[in-house]
């Protein structure tokens, strides 16, 4: 071979791998993942309606069964609109460690070709809009049966800008606790930037809206457990969704999470329905599903990182845990939290992500925990935890707070007695309304 032939032999070589290295560098589109990724973000959508609205819904006095499920029908589209004028931007935008910019306010200079992974952005959104509803929708089972319908969408969608988009930024959007020292806050589905944060939202609401007229003298149980029941298996469901979905791939992470979850949701609900049992000697419906939900809420956290025998130990122990927050916290420190919110997603919560920070796997998700030998990660576990808990009980008060400066933040006592689906909405369920 001469010389001009090795010459352009090389030149070919070296355009082919410069063209490599290129292609290798460039995200593709993958269907595959496209299509995992629009099946998780509409499981996800549909845990707030219709699972937490009938859940809900069935947990409730029947003259108050339509305006709840109704709060977090109209909640999904309140924050569906503020999320794409401002929230999504606030969360994933930017470089700032505590908060994104507007570069993505009312998503106009989205460029609906882009990729997130290999799957479009515009699905990404959608999915995380998913995590935003239900952290809303979640707030308004601790002020019901006695918020106002247009207090509480207004509280809901600025709590969302300035509380909840936020703390997705600290987490998921490079914020300041992915950057602590030694590694960052580990949540794989949400257990903090949602159930903590919801669950401690839903504390200080119904402490500052008061307690319901009647409580602790009126019959305030379930007017339809059954209800509640196909509410948390469309949640159980969709969990798979959130946790499924969060490892933005269709491959073994995603199956991986997908077992843990429904390993800590079923020992979740058999450890609460045991000690409800041992304690009352009947296992009751609603203590079974609601400690299924204990677990789906504390291995969110941890679903992507922890092995089938750390699944089983969060979910055992939210179940119990959880089971007895509800049984005994609220009525020791005297507040009406009406669907036990901040009991099972605020005490759920906190347990799930600490237990993450013990059980957690490099194996298994990439990140160390107690049980690899780095202790450190708890105490990182609770820095997130101390700091979503701060602004979200500070945030809620300073809302709520400017609320009541123009208006009551709850109905009037005949109202309430009567009945919000009826006073609020002019419209009942059935011919009973009691």
């Amino acid at each position: 071979m001469n010389t001009f032939a090795k010459v352009a032999t090389g030149a070919v070589a070296l355009l082919f791998a410069s063209a490599a290295v290129a292609a290798e560098g460039a995200p593709e589109l993958d269907t595959g993942t496209t299509a995992w990724m629009l099946t998780a973000a509409v499981l996800g959508l549909m845990m707030t309606v219709p699972g937490v609205a009938m859940f809900y819904g069935g947990m409730v006095r029947r003259k108050n069964m339509l305006s709840t499920a109704g709060q977090c029908f109209a909640i999904c589209c309140v924050i569906s609109v503020v999320w794409a004028m401002i929230g999504y931007s606030l969360a994933f935008s930017g470089d700032n460690p505590y908060i994104g910019n507007l570069d993505l306010a009312l998503l106009t200079n989205l460029d609906m070709q882009s990729l997130k992974s290999t799957f479009p952005e515009s699905v990404y959104i959608v999915f995380q809009l998913g995590f935003a509803a239900v952290a809303g929708a979640l707030i308004a089972g601790a002020v019901a049966d006695r918020m106002k319908f247009s207090v509480l969408l207004v509280f809901i969608g600025v709590w969302s800008v300035i509380v909840y988009a936020p703390v997705v930024h600290w987490i998921w959007g490079g914020g300041f606790l992915k950057d602590l020292k030694g590694g960052g806050v580990l949540d794989f589905a949400g257990g903090t930037i949602v159930h903590i944060n919801a669950g401690i939202a839903g504390l200080v609401a119904c402490i500052m809206v008061g307690k319901r007229t009647g409580y602790g003298n009126e019959d305030m149980s379930p007017h339809n457990p059954l209800f509640s029941v196909i509410g948390v298996s469309l949640l159980w469901v969709g969990w798979f969704g959130f946790t499924g979905g969060s490892a933005l791939l269709a491959g073994t992470q995603a199956g991986t999470a997908m077992l843990i979850t429904q390993t800590s949701a079923a020992a979740g609900a058999l450890a609460w329905m045991l000690l409800e049992w041992w304690l009352n000697k009947k296992p009751s419906i609603v203590g079974l599903v609601s400690g299924a939900v204990a677990g789906l809420v504390a291995i969110t956290p941890a679903a992507g990182y922890v092995a089938p025998g750390g699944a089983l130990a969060i979910g055992v122990s939210a179940g119990l845990i959880c089971c007895l927050a509800c049984a005994y916290l609220k009525y020791r420190l005297h507040y009406d939290d009406s669907l036990d919110v901040f009991g099972i997603h605020g005490v759920g919560g906190l347990l799930g992500a600490v237990l993450t920070g013990a059980f957690a796997k490099g194996a298994i998700g990439g990140a160390e925990g107690a049980i690899d030998g780095d202790f450190n990660q708890i105490w990182r576990q609770f820095q997130g935890v101390l700091w979503v808990a701060l602004i979200s009980a500070a945030g809620t008060a300073l809302i709520l707070g400017a609320i009541r400066l123009v208006t009551t933040l709850r109905v009037t006592e005949e109202d309430e007695l009567e009945g919000l689906d009826y006073t609020q909405h002019g419209e009942i369920v059935g011919v009973d309304s009691s």
